[in-house]
């Protein structure tokens, strides 16, 4: 059975930093695509960035904030956040994609996690 773990969450105020981590267990994954994305209350899941091999894309609203990077070896891919603003507030999920080609799009990705709270506050 597949399963994602994210955690590092919590309640930071504007400008702080938080690294999220997602952990993977169930098979190995480090031939696939995995990402990032997030939602806010009322609003639909967004795409925040991936990572297949060693290509990595970013939304335009995280880019040079935000940096993507995975452990192979723990099977396990992080997020980490920097200077974070109030709109980044918002649940943020890992998924995976059973490709090695990356993608921004959310029904591309098979394996979901439960999700980890961020909260930046002003």
């Amino acid at each position: 059975q597949v399963q994602l773990v994210e955690s590092g969450g919590g309640l930071v105020q504007v400008g702080e930093s938080l690294r999220l981590a997602c952990a993977a267990s169930g098979r190995t994954f480090s031939g696939y695509a995995m990402g990032w994305f997030r939602q806010a209350p009322g609003k639909e899941r967004d795409f925040v960035a991936t990572i297949s091999g060693l290509s990595i894309y970013y939304a335009d609203s995280v880019k040079g904030r935000f940096t993507i990077s995975r452990d192979n070896a723990k099977n396990t891919v992080y997020l980490q956040m920097n200077s974070l603003k109030p709109e980044d507030t918002a649940v943020y999920y890992c998924a995976i994609r059973d490709s090695r080609l990356m993608s921004t799009l959310s029904y591309d990705y098979i394996y979901w996690g439960q999700g980890t709270q961020v909260t930046v506050s002003s």
